[in-house]
């Protein structure tokens, strides 16, 4: 049992595109999920504003159905996110502070609302539009989840990076790895699964791809990546739920992260770390924060770096990747670490409020 000094009352308020947790693929959702339902362990009391299909510790405020992202009948997303900013305002005298999950698209409420609150940026920053609209909330206290995405955004009000957890008991490590590479996330142009292929191949390594295919991705799937998928060493396994993580991680040889963008986390990874399952990443974003090269995995700068590096993975100790995810990247740390901040905005409203 965890025990707490100070009790408080927390809004988390997620993104309906998916339920907390998703179904299958989300990360943010996923995210939102373990950080309630630790804070909740923590002795702390939570209020989970998310689509009413989700299941959490937290008390569930549900604002619409089911997740958008599998309401066929939903036309404009933007009005439930609206809506749900609108609860959340309405209820925010009950909380001692709110933590937003949704982007920006609360910003210029939650500026006007007496109870504090703390917004974590979950995706990528470095658009022309963010740093004009950042530049206009200079006050907005902001988590980053890795120091790397905070770059296009140096004068931010920035209260700390929060590196993203894992429930310590999600995943169990395994010491023997089968005889096949991974990859595992979003078919897109910046995740590169096409680098995956081309590792395997030139390796001769069978390649098994788990991934979800977004409405927008789908003509890029059908021209680029489907066509290398015939190729007798790739098998495209689909969209995977959280319960085939654990066997489809932790029995490859190792994950493939051949990302071609500037990643702001990669959740991915640390869910392989905790199958003990070593990481090859091209680098860019959070890859060098989260992988430790030559202990954990590789991290590359090119193709036939990426192929070396992959052809050496089993030199790698897979019980170190496991105690990496022990000693970074738990639940629990990420909750308390939260918990921190949480406190710090607090007492910083507190005292402007005196003054």
């Amino acid at each position: 049992m965890h025990f707490v000094e100070v009790h408080v009352r927390i809004a988390q308020v997620a993104p309906l595109f998916e339920s907390v947790p998703p179904a299958s693929y989300g990360g943010t959702e996923r995210v939102v999920s373990y950080l309630s339902d630790e804070l909740v362990q923590l002795g702390h009391d939570v209020t989970l504003f998310a689509s009413g299909d989700s299941v959490s510790r937290a008390t569930l405020v549900p604002i619409c159905p089911r997740a958008l992202r599998l309401d066929r009948t939903c036309v404009d997303h933007t009005a439930w996110h609206v809506l749900q900013i609108e609860r959340v305002a309405a209820a925010a005298a009950q909380f001692d502070v709110i933590h937003f999950h949704i982007a920006h698209i609360h910003l210029a409420v939650a500026r006007r609302l007496a109870t504090p609150s703390v917004t974590t940026t979950h995706g990528r920053l470095d658009l022309p539009e963010l740093v004009t609209l950042f530049g206009a909330f200079p006050e907005t206290p902001l988590i980053s989840i890795s120091d790397a995405q905070r770059a296009p955004l140096p004068h931010a009000n920035w209260m700390a990076t929060i590196h993203h957890g894992l429930p310590s008991g999600q995943f169990v490590a395994r010491d023997h790895a089968e005889d096949y590479l991974a990859f595992l996330g979003r078919i897109s142009p910046e995740k590169r699964v096409d680098r995956a292929i081309a590792i395997a191949t030139a390796l001769e390594q069978p390649l098994k791809i788990a991934a979800k295919i977004d409405r927008v991705d789908a003509e890029y799937f059908a021209r680029e990546v489907e066509p290398l998928l015939h190729h007798p060493l790739v098998e495209f396994v689909g969209e995977i739920g959280e319960s085939q993580k654990e066997a489809f991680l932790g029995n490859a040889r190792a994950l493939l992260f051949p990302i071609d963008w500037p990643e702001p986390f990669g959740l991915v990874m640390i869910e392989s770390l905790a199958c003990g399952t070593p990481v090859v990443a091209f680098r860019g974003g959070s890859v060098e924060e989260i992988i430790e090269h030559g202990r954990t995995g590789f991290i590359v700068d090119t193709l036939d770096e990426a192929i070396e590096a992959a052809r050496r993975v089993d030199t790698l100790d897979r019980n170190a990747c496991r105690q990496a995810f022990d000693r970074r990247f738990t639940a629990q740390r990420m909750a308390e670490d939260h918990v921190a901040v949480y406190k710090r905005v607090i007492e910083a409203r507190n005292a402007h409020a005196a003054a």
